[in-house]
């Protein structure tokens, strides 16, 4: 049960990744790509019916933790304190930003809405992304299983470590250009005329810049966490999520140069999907990783609470995990097609 779980909350980030990554990158890339305010208000249109159903699956991320392994999650939320707050804020900025831009006609309102949105969406991606770094560089865990981090230390990923280094800055760069790119793809897909035109420039050039990174990003992972390049090699999962990610950035390069939209943002989809996949198959069974003794990291079987508990939180998930799949299929299928331009009834 515990392996299963641990897979539930790898998917749970998954769809997180994936879903909220594209309005993250559509923030990211509206001052590029929407010039006036009516090509601001297509942009916030396009993401508007998704954004805040997209965050859900970071609290079902943290519910699953808090089911399954409550260790983990108490550990994590102590020792990332100040990154935790810095998230919570920036979520905030970007919801009130798209609520709020439009409550007055006024270029100054709208344009520091604007500038709140774009700079929340660009600090997100690379917060979140050194955080993936922590987890995968490894944590000062003690014997209790907590730890704590100052901001940063000397920059080297060697202890002691401090929340960002040369290791956790780059992953949190390459979270920001592999979601930018995600979003460029969305917004191609969602969008016509200008807008459309330039997001699909800006995921062209954004590929060719993330697809060499990818394979530099492993390169210091191998650096700062050998075994897990070599659990990877031996674990069929992460060698299939491997070739999920590299087929997907097959499929956008292909898709973008022939004009077909939907394919290029499902072949981003893809690529995300499949690196996170790799990265959770390669690091079980750890959860928090101890970067000075692997005896000390919490792992999904000493971390997990009592396999009867496990089945009961199962009972429960099978319940409403399809509910929370129909809810978006429903939600893409209603809102299918292109965004020409916020509506008078939309606050955008």
């Amino acid at each position: 049960m515990a392996e299963l779980w641990y897979a539930i909350a790898a998917l749970m980030l998954t769809a997180y990744v994936v879903l909220d990554g594209f309005d993250f990158g559509a923030g990211t890339l509206h001052l590029l790509v929407a010039k006036t305010d009516t090509e601001r208000r297509q942009v916030l249109a396009a993401i508007g019916p998704y954004w805040d159903g997209n965050e859900v699956w970071l609290l079902a991320t943290g519910g699953a933790l808090f089911a399954a392994f409550p260790a983990v999650l108490a550990s994590g939320l102590s020792g990332f304190y100040f990154a935790i707050f810095l998230v919570l804020w920036l979520l905030i900025l970007r919801g009130v930003s798209i609520e709020f831009r439009s409550h007055l006609p006024h270029a100054l309102w709208r344009s520091a809405w604007d500038a709140g949105f774009a700079g929340a969406s660009v600090v997100l991606p690379v917060l979140f992304g050194a955080a993936l770094g922590n987890l995968v560089r490894g944590l000062p865990l003690d014997q209790r299983g907590w730890f704590a981090l100052p901001l940063f230390t000397s920059f080297l990923a060697t202890p002691p470590v401090g929340i960002l280094d040369w290791y956790t800055v780059s992953a949190g760069v390459f979270a920001a250009l592999a979601v930018a790119m995600h979003g460029a793809t969305f917004l191609a897909w969602k969008t016509t005329g200008p807008v459309h035109d330039r997001s699909h420039t800006l995921a062209r050039r954004l590929l060719v810049l993330v697809a060499p990174l990818w394979p530099a990003l492993t390169i210091g992972t191998a650096y700062v966490n050998a075994p897990m390049l070599a659990a990877a090699s031996r674990r069929p999962l992460a060698w299939s999520a491997i070739v999920a990610a590299f087929a997907g950035l097959v499929v956008m390069w292909r898709s973008l140069r022939s004009g077909h939209d939907l394919r290029a943002f499902l072949g981003s989809c893809a690529f995300l999907a499949g690196m996170l996949g790799a990265t959770a198959a390669s690091l079980f069974p750890a959860l928090l990783r101890a970067i000075d003794d692997d005896s000390l990291s919490l792992t999904a079987y000493n971390a997990s609470v009592p396999a009867d508990s496990l089945r009961i939180a199962l009972s429960w998930w099978i319940v409403g995990f399809p509910l929370a799949v129909a809810y978006f299929v429903v939600l893409f299928r209603y809102h299918r097609g292109t965004v020409a331009g916020a509506t008078g009834r939309d606050g955008y």
